[in-house]
């Protein structure tokens, strides 16, 4: 459909801009010459179904401004030989979108280049032009000047319309987690590509880093949803910071993840930011063994170890020589580990609130099995929906913010001085709190992930007197 208010006359070169790629400002050459438009752009990478291809490709609006991309998605409509006017042909995909020029809004049909060398980011060809537009070939700017400001104000993230993502899910099981996020972010019309981060290597260098799987180089992702094991924390993280030197957007960040996984360096991390947690102590040297229980209390107590995950590896010790013993067999096995005070009036339950994107949107009360302290599910506890407190919704913010997680699993128990943080999970399940709550967490997730893979403003830049 065509929308325009009268003719339009068209110099050699224009303002122009493509709302449906969320580029509202750009610089154009009018050449009748062509017969197809022509937008520049890099990283063009076809994905999605075989039956609906879809492309995802990358622009520099602005000439000279590299630090300023806008990534975009589009369906592919076709892909042929396209003879530049200086004879060399090229293989080309094609798209199509709404170009806006004056008051004239029309569908086009754009090739997408390599055209970082050139002044102009798109040629308007002939078959953009309409029949009653009228050409004045040595004239510029016959249409309304635009500018470049919207790329250096908020304005650019509004301009963004809602697209088709490629999603990487990296983990290495076939879930209930992995699936909801497959089944959602389909969905949604995103593409999501479940990768397992040990079959990944990566090409470390300065300018272009890179990430292979089975052989083949990955894409560029919009998003990458870790879903990291323990077992592999080191290198699942160390694949994730390749990532993030590609400036993909990470939903958790390898340091976050690290962080959060090494339970001193939590714990320590915790306490420096003023947050509520059961008195805890670690020493290296068995002649401490006293010491060690003296500054946490007299019992009964939690040893734990340091790479615990899911309630294994956490033992209580209801009396003082009880917790020797644990102390001095975990000690024998070489291994590391702390001592917490046990909260008895938690009464073996804790609260799990869940944190996507700085915001606590559920949370479950899970309460232990039989004569068993730890409410852990895969335990065999059972849980149901809670209505938490302001004091404990803040302390999750909090302890999720320390790790600088856009979805956390933040675990309290409920002591009588208030809340306190046993655990930060970066990879928390989605199986447990979707069915106790009803919430839709995938979906909420996918909420924070579409808002953050909008475009950044860039800072102007000076210029020189």
């Amino acid at each position: 459909m065509v929308m325009q208010h009268r003719p339009l006359t068209l110099g050699w070169e224009e303002w122009v801009a493509l709302p449906g790629l969320g580029l509202p400002a750009l610089k154009a050459k009018v050449d009748t010459g062509a017969r197809t438009s022509a937008l520049h752009a890099f990283d063009i990478e076809p994905f999605g179904p075989a039956g609906r291809p879809k492309l995802r490709f990358a622009v520099h609006p602005v000439p000279g401004r590299t630090d300023l991309t806008i990534a975009c998605s589009a369906t592919i409509r076709d892909r042929r030989e396209v003879t530049s006017s200086n004879g060399e042909s090229e293989l080309r995909y094609v798209i199509e979108t709404a170009l806006r020029i004056g008051e004239a809004e029309v569908p086009v049909e754009v090739t997408l280049s390599d055209r970082t060398n050139m002044a102009y980011r798109m040629l308007i060809g002939r078959q953009a032009i309409q029949p009653e537009w009228r050409i004045s070939p040595t004239a510029s700017f016959c249409q309304p000047r635009m500018t470049y400001d919207i790329y250096h104000s908020a304005e650019v993230k509004l301009a963004a319309p809602p697209r088709s993502l490629r999603i990487a899910v990296l983990s290495r099981e076939e879930n209930h987690s992995t699936r909801r996020l497959v089944t959602e972010g389909e969905e949604r019309g995103h593409t999501i590509e479940v990768i397992d981060t040990t079959r990944c290597y990566m090409a470390i260098n300065t300018l272009a880093p890179e990430v292979h799987y089975d052989g083949t180089r990955l894409p560029r992702y919009d998003a990458v949803i870790p879903r990291i094991g323990t077992s592999i924390t080191a290198y699942g993280t160390a694949v994730l910071r390749q990532f993030e030197s590609l400036g993909t957007y990470c939903v958790n960040g390898s340091a976050g993840i690290t962080a959060s996984r090494d339970k001193l360096h939590a714990h320590q991390l915790l306490a420096a930011r003023g947050i509520g947690m059961p008195r805890t102590a670690f020493a290296a040297s068995p002649k401490d063994t006293d010491n060690l229980i003296a500054l946490v209390g007299s019992g009964p107590l939690v040893v734990k170890l340091l790479e615990s995950t899911q309630g294994k590896g956490v033992v209580l010790a209801e009396t003082r020589k009880a917790a020797q013993s644990v102390i001095d067999a975990f000690r024998g096995l070489r291994a590391n580990f702390l001592v917490q005070s046990f909260v008895k009036e938690a009464a073996g339950e804790d609260v799990r609130c869940l944190v996507v994107d700085g915001k606590v949107v559920a949370a479950m009360k899970r309460s232990a099995a039989g004569d068993d302290f730890r409410s852990n599910l895969h335990r065999g506890g059972s849980a149901t929906p809670v209505r938490i407190t302001r004091e404990e919704r803040d302390t999750a913010l909090r302890a999720a913010r320390v790790f600088n997680l856009g979805l956390a699993g933040v675990d309290l128990l409920r002591a009588h001085d208030g809340p306190k943080v046993l655990e930060v999970n970066s990879s928390p399940g989605l199986e447990g709190i979707e069915l106790t709550t009803g919430k839709n967490i995938a979906a909420l997730l996918y909420d924070a992930i579409e808002r953050k893979v909008r475009p950044a403003p860039v800072r102007k830049r000076r210029t020189a007197l």
